[in-house]
């Protein structure tokens, strides 16, 4: 018996239904290309409250029907220092992950020319008029394939002459018995934890004063045992929040590349990668939400006005050096990032370091920022990463 293979066209096919893979389909529906049929593959079956995306902006996104929360005010801890942080025009806003894909599939399905679909895309098989994308045991072919699945090792990382760190870390949402979090202030770098030589910080988002998500995250080459996630919750929980009497109501972990290697964002004539595999997380932050809403606009703009998605203006090269540079210091000096991190608010309005970091300042700003840093550890890194390359 001879097994038949559907073959069927679409405009677009999105493997991969993750926030960068769903964020493109919305802002292609969102425009004048909701005409355009429309494919999303995604392998999991995303029903799990498995992931938060933070983010602050002062602009509406396509996701606030969904913000689960925000905050104007944000706390910034050192072992020596603190300020809260008044954000004036800007918003601190946290989505949960099954609130987005809950979101996101259904007002894709409401649109009759976008279909979801459940599987596993083994191959993408680029050509001159488009790309064939098998499916299990279907090939498809797109006019336009956009690759949201990110591998690890799937690109070798250059280790003469670029940096690569992982951003891990394990969050525990508890529930106290009493009122114990200030629901009007998220703290978003406490870096009164042990350092052990690494990047190593908390931050806290209090859904309200009975409930928050407490996140241990580290920036360093390896991760840690899972125990010591652990371990480092419940010493922050004790000695800093001071409370002993909780309920840990959902957990959430993970281990996220950073890198200033270029990652490829072309990967054929009629393929291009989007998300993590074309290197939208921050390398300074591991922030990727805006990150990722920008390429979406980006791309769904090129293809508007040049007829592919290719035409995305390439990162600028002053925050490249910026991230290069704070990658070398994370690698070499990990235990010294807290007081630069530090001086950075100390020296600069918020908002100019919110922006620089969201890579939305002037040449003259990103001045004043690069001027307020610890000079000669920061030039000695500079040289040393231009030397590398």
């Amino acid at each position: 018996m001879v097994a038949h293979t559907l073959i069927r066209n679409y405009d677009f096919i999105i493997a991969g239904g993750g926030l960068a893979g769903l964020s493109l389909a919305l802002h292609l529906v969102n425009s004048p290309l909701r005409e355009r049929s429309i494919l999303v593959v995604e392998r999991e079956a995303k029903d799990r409250d498995d992931r938060t995306w933070s983010f602050w902006t002062d602009r509406p996104t396509l996701f606030d029907d969904v913000v689960c929360r925000t905050w104007q005010r944000l706390h910034f801890y050192n072992e020596d220092w603190s300020t809260t942080i008044d954000l004036a025009r800007f918003r601190y806003a946290t989505l949960r992950g099954l609130d987005v894909y809950r979101y996101a599939h259904q007002a894709l399905s409401a649109v009759p020319g976008v279909k979801l679909l459940r599987g596993n895309v083994a191959q993408i098989a680029d050509r001159e008029d488009g790309a064939r994308v098998t499916i299990d045991d279907q090939v498809l072919h797109g006019e336009w394939v956009f690759d949201a699945r990110y591998q690890p090792g799937a690109i070798k990382p250059e280790a003469a002459r670029y940096h690569s760190l992982k951003m891990h870390f394990r969050g525990w949402e508890i529930e106290t018995p009493q009122p114990a979090f200030d629901t009007s202030s998220a703290t978003f770098l406490d870096f009164r934890t042990p350092q052990q030589g690494e990047m190593r910080f908390v931050y806290v988002l209090p859904f309200s004063e009975r409930r928050a998500l407490i996140e241990f995250t580290v920036f360093s080459a390896n991760v840690l045992r899972h125990g010591e996630y652990e371990q480092a919750l419940r010493l922050y929980l004790s000695d800093t929040l001071g409370l002993a009497d909780y309920g840990v109501v959902r957990e959430e972990s993970g281990a996220l590349p950073l890198t200033d290697q270029p990652l490829p964002r072309r990967l054929g004539r009629r393929v291009r990668a989007i998300g993590a595999k074309a290197g939208r997380l921050k390398p300074t932050t591991g922030f990727a939400f805006t990150r990722i809403q920008r390429e979406a606009a980006a791309i769904t703009h090129s293809l508007l006005e040049q007829g592919h998605p290719f035409g995305v203006p390439a990162d600028a090269r002053k925050y490249q050096l910026f991230d290069a540079t704070m990658l070398h210091l994370m690698q070499h000096h990990g235990g010294e990032i807290h007081a630069i991190f530090g001086e950075l608010f100390k020296r600069n309005p918020a908002e100019r370091v919110l922006r620089f970091l969201d890579e939305d300042t002037s040449l003259w700003e990103a001045v004043q920022i690069a001027w307020s840093l610890p000079k000669r550890r920061c030039l000695q890194a500079l040289v040393e990463t231009l030397v590398m390359r």
